[in-house]
């Protein structure tokens, strides 16, 4: 791998520093895309900020992509860019539509420009499924989005199949479900319970607020799926992948996990807020199969749920001891 150079949108995020510090093990020259300017702080690169060179340039504009893309020269464009709060689509769902499915767009016109021999991937999401029709789902289950972000996202998964065929672009998707690291932030329902969890045994907060205890989903480690991402740009031929556990497990395991963790009971702090229930459009049990990951790519999650819950656990007992209390959100 030897001399090959990977560019990377959204790598200041969860999956994009996660995948940069993949890259970086494997030998590449790593170059990442970032709105705001180069100099700012990126705390989920501090491990690897001296490695990775950092482009400004915004995914919506095709002129900066298309210099950006010329400025490092890819073999292998991973595109991490979207909004990825699922609730914020409701909220912002025009900013949504924007990254999500134009800024898929204007990178897939960009390196068609640029250089179409680049391996492009895009990150897909479970929530293209919506209301699926079967259980489990696999990459021929149909697309039935219903938030605003998966109806970007599912757009998006629609255009990179349209310029795979027209362009023969060696583009694929990732159909990635919910993916989770001391990396998430506390928006995320996983890392909020962790990070409450270790708060509480800590004694500097003394409660934690949750909505639906009996949602499930299938949540599997963030470090083993941009792993995926990274195999399927090593296959000879583009196509599309659920990245997936196949488990589902629900709020309530996560929580009781997480508290006996620390030799809690969770019965003793967390409450029921019925403001924070979601909708009747998030509320369906996305499971995947990843069989075809399985075979085709030599695939398959290293961490086990619990282990994937109190390593997050574990992480926030040590950003908690080591930073003090200045870090701790009230939940």
């Amino acid at each position: 791998m030897a001399g090959r150079r990977a560019l990377i949108t959204g790598v200041g995020g969860q999956d994009g520093s996660l995948l940069a510090e993949l890259l970086l093990a494997e030998g590449y020259e790593v170059f990442g895309v970032v709105r705001r300017a180069t100099s700012e702080r990126y705390e989920n690169l501090d491990a690897i900020r001296d490695r990775v060179e950092l482009i400004q340039a915004d995914v919506l504009d095709q002129l900066s992509l298309v210099e950006a893309l010329k400025a490092c020269r890819p073999q292998e464009v991973y595109n991490l860019a979207s909004v990825s709060f699922v609730p914020t689509s409701w909220l912002q769902p025009v900013l949504t539509a924007e990254f999500a499915a134009v800024g898929v767009t204007t990178m897939l016109e960009a390196i068609r420009l640029v250089d179409p021999g680049i391996r492009f991937y895009q990150a897909s999401s479970s929530e293209i499924f919506g209301e699926p029709r079967e259980v489990p789902q696999n990459e021929e289950t149909p697309l039935q989005p219903l938030t605003p972000y998966g109806v970007a996202k599912a757009y998006g998964h629609f255009i990179v199949r349209s310029y795979r065929r027209r362009y023969e672009l060696h583009a694929s998707s990732g159909i990635l479900y919910n993916h989770e690291s001391p990396r998430r932030p506390l928006d995320f329902v996983p890392r909020k319970i962790a990070h409450a969890a270790a708060a509480i045994r800590l004694g500097l907060v003394g409660e934690l607020w949750l909505g639906d205890l009996d949602a499930k989903r299938d949540w599997g480690y963030a470090g083993d799926y941009v792993h995926a991402m990274w195999l399927m740009l090593q296959q000879e031929e583009a196509d599309d992948y659920v990245i997936a556990t196949g488990e589902l497990h629900s709020v309530r395991e996560l929580v009781t996990v997480a508290f006996e963790h620390v030799s809690l009971d969770w019965r003793e702090f967390v409450h029921i807020d019925e403001s924070l229930l979601r909708g009747r459009a998030e509320l369906h049990d996305l499971v995947g199969d990843a069989s075809k990951a399985r075979e085709r790519l030599g695939w398959a999650p290293t961490l086990r749920f619990e282990e994937l819950v109190r390593l997050m656990v574990d992480a926030d007992v040590e950003r908690l001891t080591g930073r003090g209390g200045d870090q701790v959100v009230r939940s």
